[in-house]
């Protein structure tokens, strides 16, 4: 089963300097039907004016995944890190037992583009902790988050892992249906079994042992492997 979760469907908010899409319900965007999915509470893809951004605030027990599509990311937080995350990283964050951070949109004159995806933790209490990689480009899947570490992947505190897949043409993706699976378009445009989805399309994926994804150009995807619930 595959449960489509367009884009323009996704709740939307404004505030001049903030464009957000959420999937989920988020501040004050509620849809009873969109609370979350497995394990992930939130992905949220936003549009930050230039020297604009999110001041200091706190958070806890939850893992925060940034991925800048366009722009950089100026972070800083109560653990001491200053950091800059420009296009095509990723950062994680655990809160663990609390933190505060920033993130700002660093340029003078360009849109800062990126998705942030909050995933509820099976530890609760862990040590605070940052991270940020550039995982190399490549045709496929890549790991970006699993619970060990795997391939040099983030560790994240949750039984799911999440892969990156940039596609040119055709793959078949191979599923294990005791999981869940939740797809994200981040870049171009993908048909999913002949249906087309765009960028900030998505799919809710149940029972289902494979899918073929196909694109006419550079197109990528966000696949997250969830426990079922």
């Amino acid at each position: 089963m595959m449960i489509p979760r367009l884009s323009h469907e996704r709740g939307l908010a404004e505030h001049g300097w903030l464009t957000s899409r959420h999937s989920f319900s988020f501040a004050e965007y509620y849809d009873p039907r969109f609370m979350g999915f497995s394990a992930l509470r939130v992905i949220n893809e936003d549009w930050i004016a230039p020297s604009m951004g999110f001041g200091m605030h706190p958070h806890k027990d939850m893992e925060i995944l940034t991925y800048v599509l366009n722009g950089a990311v100026a972070h800083k937080d109560s653990m001491g890190n200053s950091e800059t995350v420009p296009a095509g990283e990723f950062q994680l964050m655990s809160a663990g037992t609390g933190v505060r951070h920033s993130e700002f949109n660093p340029s003078d004159t360009d849109e800062l583009h990126l998705y942030q995806i909050w995933i509820m933790p099976n530890q609760m209490g862990v040590t605070p902790r940052y991270e940020q990689a550039r995982f190399a480009d490549k045709m496929g899947a890549t790991l970006i988050l699993s619970p060990s570490g795997d391939d040099g992947s983030f560790v994240v505190y949750q039984d799911m892992k999440l892969w990156r897949h940039q596609l040119d043409g055709e793959q078949v993706v191979v599923l294990d249906e005791t999981r869940a699976y939740w797809l994200q378009v981040a870049k171009g445009s993908v048909q999913i079994d002949g249906k087309t989805y765009q960028a900030g399309d998505a799919l809710a994926i149940v029972d289902e042992s494979q899918f073929k994804a196909v694109s006419q150009s550079f197109a990528e995807f966000l696949l997250f492997d969830l426990p079922r619930v």
